[in-house]
């Protein structure tokens, strides 16, 4: 676990500096990283500001293959390096995704790097909405399921999220 959230952090540390952005951590890592429950992410999702992804995302593929990695897919804003894979996104989708407003995330802190997270509800809003995408539905439908299960369980059990 340690390992791939460092690696986000270096991400992260790049994205910080050179765009003055503060990225959101998104998915199964932002999930385990925010419980503290080993959720075996198998990649990295990192939400940024639209404009990096559209208008600016010459400028952005190029700073994210600095750090090593090998652009891969432009639909889903993907690259390798080493087996692992990171993909981008557009944080104002989560307003429109889930009505989630990005600007108002909490912001941690590691080492001096600044990222955001989103909290057990917004979670729970955001996977019960994958459950619809059919897409999605197909490739991850029990992943997401056992997801929805563990975040009830913690709100069940916890508010300190």
């Amino acid at each position: 676990m340690k390992d791939v959230f460092l690696e986000f952090i270096l991400i992260s540390r790049h994205i910080n500096e050179k765009f003055n952005v503060i990225p959101v951590l998104y998915g199964s890592l932002g999930l385990q990283v925010l419980t503290n429950i080993d959720l075996n992410p198998q990649d990295i999702d990192i939400l940024v500001p639209q404009k990096y992804i559209c208008e600016e995302w010459k400028s952005f593929k190029a700073s994210i293959e600095e750090l090593g990695y090998e652009f891969r897919d432009l639909d889903e804003h993907d690259f390798k390096k080493e087996g692992r894979k990171i993909a981008f996104s557009f944080e104002e989708d989560l307003e429109e995704f889930v009505n989630i407003d990005y600007n108002n995330l909490k912001i941690h802190q590691y080492n001096g790097v600044l990222y955001k997270l989103l909290n057990l509800e917004e979670y729970l809003k955001v996977y019960s909405k994958s459950l619809e995408d059919g897409y999605r539905r197909e490739k991850n439908n029990s992943k997401d399921k056992e997801k929805i299960e563990l975040i009830k369980d913690l709100l069940h059990t916890s508010n300190n999220y």
